[in-house]
């Protein structure tokens, strides 16, 4: 059993960030990145906002950083995901993938993972076509012609991503307006190997071994079959908050509850990035969400704000 000050859990960047502060502030410090520390950051080309990081920083290269930051501050890391969390005493202990850890406090930081559409053969062409990753997969698309389903900031980048690459990409969104941010929705419709096809929904992804295409209806009701390599599939994101933790609050969509300060319906326990309630679901966000929580639990163990 380890025993921490402050423990963190998630590899994101609320929880990075979260355990660089931590660490900064003095408290021994453990954060279980899970399988990669960075999360869903390691597959984005571009971030833009995160503080002392340029903008258009790729997610590969600004998770290690800071990772690489929190460590030299002294914090601890363990490959290792969150079980539960439970009252030990004046403090907690989690029950982890690795074994057990007490602390003084509690930092949640778990992210998300992505939605499935949900629709037929989206599961069987997983990694077969139907893809999270269009820098793994671009180089791999030449010349094709691949969908992009979607229309917020992850979808917008991965199309942008995949144009510089592939012969033509399709942008399908159910809505009649793109809900990323401006400077991607402008980028997005002056490239000319980016279509989009406006209050489109995907029902099936075609294939046998792998993608061969899509069919999808549009707000008349009339149905089509695309011809596509690969199907991106970035249609929001689902909290990764389905570990046990007692009394802690969380919405109608399983996101964490929080006050002004991140704290949580548990004493000591704070949450951070994307699997909180009202999250703003970036990753400037999300690094000021765990240093807000950091500060929350130094406070929380007795420490001042000076």
């Amino acid at each position: 059993m380890t025993d921490v000050e402050v423990l963190v859990a998630g590899g994101g960047i609320a929880g990075l960030t979260a355990g660089l502060t931590a660490a900064r502030l003095g408290r021994s410090t453990l954060v279980l990145t899970g399988g990669a520390p960075g999360g869903l950051l390691l597959s984005i080309n571009e971030i833009d906002g995160v503080p002392a990081f340029p903008d258009g920083v790729p997610g590969y290269e600004l998770c290690p950083l800071a990772e690489e930051q929190a460590a030299a501050a002294g914090a601890a890391f363990r490959p290792d995901e969150l079980q539960g969390v439970a009252r030990n005493g004046d403090g907690w202990r989690a029950a982890t993938t690795g074994g057990e850890v007490t602390a003084g406090a509690v930092i949640l930081a778990t992210g998300g993972r992505l939605r499935a559409l949900g629709v037929p053969g989206e599961d069987r062409l997983r990694g077969k076509g139907v893809s999270h990753c269009a820098s793994c997969d671009a180089p791999l698309l030449r010349e094709r012609t691949v969908g992009v389903v979607g229309g917020g900031d992850s979808a917008l980048q991965e199309a942008l991503t995949l144009a510089d690459t592939v012969g033509r990409v399709l942008l399908l969104h159910r809505g009649d307006a793109l809900d990323g941010q401006d400077a991607y929705r402008r980028r997005v419709t002056a490239h000319h190997r980016i279509e989009i096809r406006y209050g489109t929904i995907v029902e099936e992804v075609l294939g046998d071994a792998a993608v061969e295409g899509a069919r999808t209806r549009d707000a008349t009701g009339a149905t089509a079959e695309l011809d596509l390599a690969a199907l991106f599939v970035y249609v929001g994101l689902e909290p990764n908050t389905d570990f046990e933790a007692g009394a802690l609050e969380r919405d109608a969509t399983g996101r964490i509850t929080t006050d002004a300060a991140l704290g949580t319906t548990l004493p000591g326990v704070f949450a951070a990035g994307i699997c909180r309630a009202g999250a703003a679901g970036r990753a400037a966000a999300s690094a000021g969400d765990g240093a807000t929580a950091a500060a929350g639990a130094h406070r929380y163990l007795g420490g001042s704000d000076g």
